[in-house]
């Protein structure tokens, strides 16, 4: 008979704790112990219609500024913002889900918390936004970037005398030109900046820089690549079909294009790198018919004996060696210097 008593009230215990466990209200989050949907007056079933409606008529009933004494004014406001949180959380269609979901599971105490406020937390940015701005601003660098890596490259061949020289000529008589022209005549810092302005105007008008250094373009920033990117695909899309086409089942000869992209793949060069090469270079490889993979093994070969062979002749790197054999890599002390 007591064994019956005690589980007659432990079942009464577990069906009191979910009971109230179903309207149990979390402090803290959404509405606290108030119910979002009792304090807006509408039902769980209620259309965004109704919600709209019922808080707009609160509002104008509870507004802070209808009121008259400090005490008046006091509770509007609290009651207004109840109206208005209750109103924030079931407008938002996954806030209202969230909130849903917490008056159906009340025993998950923690994830209603999380839920919550990762929803608070997240941003509210748009994040095509923000992936827009983080393109432009990559863009920006990465133009700005290219021309610097330009004029480090202009300011180089200022100082080469080979280029600065055949330049000079050309400046030199366009300053003593300019110079017989003016009235007053300028002083020597005046006229070597006039010089050095003609030099790099040459130097860039005649000098074909290529690779990463070359002349930047619009085209080649991140935005224009990416709104490109379509036609990129379809056009490598395309070139693969060609090829396989006409140079693997019809067996054509390859055209000097074709050739020095064999060249290119052979030698791990990246387009810019290849460009950046002389002509005349580029000319070499195609006479000694390096696009054909044997030719092109044996040339790497040679070439590799030829770095060892400098090196093994160069003073500096035998002193390197010597180094290396006497201490081992990896060990220096002001002793060994």
């Amino acid at each position: 008979m007591l064994c019956y008593k005690h589980l007659f009230i432990i079942l009464l215990t577990c069906l009191v704790t979910v009971v109230l466990g179903h309207d149990h209200l979390l402090e803290g989050i959404y509405c606290g112990k108030e119910n979002c949907y009792e304090v807006l007056g509408v039902t769980r079933q209620a259309t965004k219609n109704e919600i709209g409606k019922s808080y707009r008529q609160l509002a104008r009933k509870f507004h802070p500024d209808l009121r008259r004494g400090e005490e008046a004014k006091k509770e509007a406001e609290e009651k207004f913002k109840e109206i208005a949180t209750a109103y924030e959380i079931l407008r938002d269609d996954e806030a209202r889900s969230d909130y849903d979901y917490m008056l159906d599971n009340p025993q998950e105490y923690y994830a209603h918390y999380y839920r919550y406020y990762r929803r608070r937390m997240a941003p509210k940015v748009d994040v095509r936004i923000v992936v827009a701005v983080t393109i432009t601003v990559i863009s920006i660098i990465q133009y700005y970037s290219a021309w610097s890596k330009y004029d480090s490259a202009i300011k180089y061949f200022m100082t080469v005398p080979k280029y600065r020289n055949r330049a000079l000529d050309i400046a030199k008589d366009e300053t003593k030109e300019s110079q017989g022209k003016g009235k007053n005549k300028k002083s020597k810092a005046e006229l070597k900046e006039e010089q050095d302005r003609i030099i790099r105007r040459v130097i860039e008008e005649n000098m074909d820089i290529k690779g990463a250094y070359a002349k930047p373009e619009i085209k080649d920033i991140l935005w224009i690549q990416l709104i490109m990117l379509p036609y990129t695909i379809t056009y490598y899309i395309y070139w693969y079909v060609r090829w396989l086409w006409n140079y693997t089942i019809l067996k054509k000869p390859y055209g000097d294009e074709e050739k020095l992209y064999l060249i290119r793949k052979y030698m791990q060069l990246g387009q810019h790198q290849f460009n950046a090469l002389e002509d005349s270079e580029r000319q070499s490889f195609l006479d000694k018919e390096l696009w054909i993979k044997e030719n092109f093994t044996v040339w790497k070969d040679i070439k590799e004996e030829e770095t060892k062979k400098s090196l093994a002749e160069n003073n500096k790197y035998k002193q390197y060696r010597r180094y290396i054999k006497s201490h081992g890599i990896g060990r220096m002390t002001f002793d060994d210097s």
